[in-house]
């Protein structure tokens, strides 16, 4: 289905369309299903990728949460290395268990207010995707 996009939304109107509101959900949600594997960030790149080419709106939430969660797994990776050594595992794991609390907590605030129509973004994350 060809969609004609204008003004940044595939219906050309001010607000996310039903269906770009999903997907800017799922792309934030995504890298819950991910993490499983131990890459967060492979969720919301795969729908940067694949959705991104319909809708700018969906884009823009797919690369929000992307930044996002490299930033977690830069943490959780990064406590989990600091942990199996001895000396600064008392250090790596509140970073690891922390950094995983937070990705979860955020991404859910994330995905409800994609779901809302509204644009969010992400505390203290680098935009390492543009």
């Amino acid at each position: 289905m060809q969609y004609q996009q204008q003004s940044g939304y595939i219906t050309g109107s001010p607000a996310p369309t039903a269906d770009e509101k999903t997907w800017g959900m799922i792309a934030h949600l995504s890298g819950l299903g991910t993490s499983f594997f131990y890459m967060p960030f492979l969720g919301p790149l795969l729908i940067m990728l694949i959705k991104g080419k319909e809708s700018a709106w969906v884009e823009q939430q797919a690369k929000e949460a992307l930044n996002f969660q490299i930033l977690i797994t830069a943490l959780v990776w990064g406590g989990s290395i600091l942990t199996a050594t001895i000396i600064l595992s008392c250090i790596g794991l509140p970073v690891a268990i922390l950094g995983g609390l937070f990705g979860l907590v955020m991404s859910i605030i994330a995905g409800i207010k994609a779901n809302n129509g509204e644009t969010y973004r992400y505390p203290a994350t680098p935009r390492l995707v543009k």
